[in-house]
Order: structure tokens, then sequence, then C-alpha cells
């Protein structure tokens, strides 16, 4: 049972979601303590990790397992438990539940079903990286990990080019390089930084434009440690209706089979850019549309 102050004044349980450290061990919170000691279950991402992490705090806690492959069964079986009046904290392996770690479908159940859930606030990578990265932070976007593939990652790209605010995503060391590739030759050399093992002893902010930040990873070779990848959005004055509509018109054309000569012409008959404009959009949504580009020559 959680603390007095804690407990929702209702005769079913209260779900907590509970942050854990991203890299720091201290970093954890005097409240989670207090509640991952009284809850009734802790619903753990990997239950061995919330073991040590528990075990470290001298904090007694019947653990289940709940990660992707079973969130669904799992979710089910949670709501029953806070359905009888006993308390259910959700944890993953590091940072916030639900930021690109599963929680999502205890969270939504709990609220159809009338159950009081209680985020608890805390340590996250992305918003931790975002404050550290000499970026704006008044306005941002996250978007976790890209598609590992390289057509699938630049069509997702292509779609945020007219986005002004600070994109924030996750990737794996081994696909960094080809992720920065793909940022440079989709929306061009912007400012970008890269957060490296964060709150790590060997936490590092990699600063500059993206091809310096490219050419930095080369340079050391072998990429390894848990990195969020940050990049500027583009400044308000360069983003054009007339541009953003160009771009959504190149890519629904090119999907309907038209050669991209009558996608140059369409485009520019609707959006009264230059030539030199809707060439450079038809081309990029030929190099990003997941469909391939249709036979023809530009």
């Amino acid at each position: 049972m959680a603390p007095p102050a804690e407990r929702a004044e209702s005769d079913v349980g209260t779900l907590f979601l509970v942050p854990t450290p991203i890299g720091n061990p201290r970093d954890i919170t005097m409240r989670a303590q207090d509640v991952l000691a009284s809850v009734a279950v802790v619903a753990a991402e990997d239950t061995r990790h919330a073991r040590t992490l528990l075990t470290a705090r001298k904090i007694q806690a019947k653990l289940v397992s709940y990660y992707d492959f079973n969130e669904r069964s799992r979710s089910e079986q949670l709501l029953r438990t806070l359905q009888d009046g006993e308390d259910v904290a959700v944890i993953t392996d590091a940072g916030m539940p639900l930021i690109n770690d599963p929680g999502y479908r205890i969270v939504t159940a709990a609220i159809s079903a009338g159950v009081p859930v209680r985020p608890l606030p805390g340590a996250c990578a992305a918003v931790t990286a975002l404050i550290g990265s000499g970026l704006p932070s008044h306005s941002f976007a996250y978007f976790g990990y890209l598609p590992r593939k390289s057509a699938a990652r630049r069509a997702l790209i292509a779609s945020l080019t007219s986005l002004d605010v600070t994109m924030i995503f996750y990737e794996a060391p081994h696909r960094l390089e080809a992720c920065l590739d793909d940022l440079h030759g989709v929306l061009g050399d912007r400012a970008a930084a890269l957060a490296r093992n964060l709150t790590k002893h060997d936490e590092e902010y990699l600063r500059g434009p993206v091809s310096a930040l490219r050419a930095e990873l080369r340079d050391r070779g072998d990429v390894r440690g848990e990195y969020t990848i940050l990049v500027e959005g583009t400044a308000k004055e360069e983003i054009g209706e007339n541009d953003a509509l160009a771009a959504l018109l190149a890519r629904a054309l090119l999907k309907q089979g038209l050669q991209p000569r009558a996608i140059r012409e369409v485009v520019k008959e609707v959006t009264e850019l230059s030539r030199n404009r809707v060439y450079e959009h038809v081309q990029l949504a030929r190099e990003t549309t997941p469909l391939g580009p249709p036979s023809g020559r530009l």
C-alpha cells in the first residue's frame, strides 16, 4: 500500500509510473524509492535489472515482468490487481516509462477503468540531452528511434523538413553514422548535437553542424555508448506555405505513379514556386518516398 500522501481516495489501487536512473544510480528520487517500497507489485521491463536496483536500496518488492512481448496480457493482470484495491508501479530499465519503453497499454487501460494514474518526475534522456545541447529548448519534438532501413529513415526525415522545433532522436551506436548521413542528406548541414552516456562518468556532448559530427565519429572509428541526437529545426522565416504544399504534392503525385516531369509542372502551377525550387522538392520526394521513384527522367 502506497504512503497515505500518495493514495487516491478510491476503492481501487493507484498506478504509479516511476522513472529510474539513466546512468548515475544516485539520480533516483526519494519519492520514487518510497513508492517502490510500498506498492503491492512492481512491473519491470527486466526483473533482473530491477532486482539489482531495488536490492541496492534495501527495497523488497514483488516483481513481475512487463515488456514489449507480454505487455498486452500483463496489462490485463495488472489492471485486475489495481481493481482489487492494490497499488502497482511500472518501471523500465532506465528513464521514464512510456518514453520509448513499455507502459502505454496499462496506462490507457487504467484510465478507461477509472483507476488513478500518477506519474512521478525524474530522469529522461531526451529532456536531459535537450537542455545541455545548446539548441533551442523552448519548443521541441521527440521521435524516438528512426527506422532501421535507410529508405524508410529518409522518408520519415523528409516529413520533418518544415518543422521549426528542435528534433530529438535516439539511435543505436552501430547505426549512428548512417543515421547522420541521412539527416545530412535530407535536412542539410544543420546545427546539431550528440549526447553520449548521459549522467555517467564518461558523459559527453558533441556539438556542431551535422557534417562535423559525422567527421568526428569517423575519426574515432569504433562508436560505442548510448546516443541521443538533436537537430535544429527550420527557421520560421525559411518555411513558406507554398514550400510545404509543394513537398506534400510531390510525394502524393509520385505515389500515384505520375512521371517526374508532369509532377514538376503540376507543383509549379499550383504553388507558383521557382522552377529550381520545384525541382528540389520533386527530387527530394523521389529520394525519400517509400514506394521508390517511378520510371522516367527529371
